[in-house]
């Protein structure tokens, strides 16, 4: 029973997918990190459906691009995106590392913030906007590939401080188990991808794994350790990362 609820406290906290609710507790809070890869898989399954529904139907490359880069917001509400935001305010501020932290308390969002914005929703429309049908199942598993190193990262990054979202997970979790059941479902993803195909399997791999170690240098260097923020942050960048990546490899190699 307490895995059902681990799972929907995942559900509920990372997406907006319609789910019961639970009492948050020390038992069910220990693995709600192990599903929530869960929502990568939704969104990708997603992604490919409408995706491959609006290019047989004839739909132009702006309208599918605009509907691809929207679908995974609507799915988890926005609630990556606004650690993407804080985090490239409190980045911009060339502060030190308290004011950093303090900026992502901060619940307004800054000209760093809007403009960091814009330029990921148009760098994201312009890659999907060359994407085909055959690149949509690689592009599918990136969703599950990302939210496997972010969970990763939650239970083995330094926290950056003792309270916030981030840390009421790596307290609550079993964080041995957690690492390995992310580990496993990273490797996984990941082979799936290179046999879908080898080229933007590969190159979505690298992606992610770039992402991944320059994420880790920027919470360690600015801020000390891991947050919520940052972990959102993580995500964003990664996801982007990856669909350039195989983009690129579909279209270049």
């Amino acid at each position: 029973m307490y895995l059902y609820e681990s799972f929907i406290i995942a559900i509920s906290m990372y997406s907006k997918i319609p789910v019961p609710r639970v009492e948050w507790n020390e038992k069910n809070m220990k693995y709600a990190i192990c599903f929530f890869p869960v929502v990568g898989a939704v969104t990708g399954i997603l992604v490919m459906g409408i995706g491959r529904i609006l290019l047989h139907a004839g739909a132009g490359s702006l309208l599918f691009a605009a509907v691809m880069t929207l679908l995974p917001v609507l799915v988890t509400g926005g609630i990556h995106m606004d650690g993407f935001m804080d985090t490239l305010d409190a980045l911009g501020s060339y502060g030190g590392r308290e004011k950093k932290l303090e900026i992502l308390k901060d619940p307004h969002a800054g000209a760093f913030a809007v403009l960091g914005l814009g330029c990921y929703l148009l760098w994201s429309v312009a890659v999907w906007s060359e994407a085909d049908a055959d690149m949509l199942p690689v592009i599918g598993c990136s969703y599950v590939i990302s939210r496997a190193f972010s969970g990763f990262s939650v239970v083995t990054f330094q926290a950056a401080r003792d309270t916030g979202l981030a840390r009421t997970f790596q307290d609550g979790a079993v964080r041995k188990t957690v690492g390995i059941v992310m580990l496993i479902v990273l490797l996984s993803s990941v082979v799936l991808s290179l046999r879908l195909d080898v080229r933007m399997g590969a190159a979505s791999a690298a992606a992610g794994l770039l992402s991944f170690c320059c994420y880790k240098a920027v919470c360690y260097r600015q801020f000390g350790g891991m947050t919520g923020d940052l972990a959102g942050y993580f995500l964003q960048i990664c996801e982007l990362a990856m669909l350039t990546g195989i983009v690129l490899a579909g279209r270049l190699l």
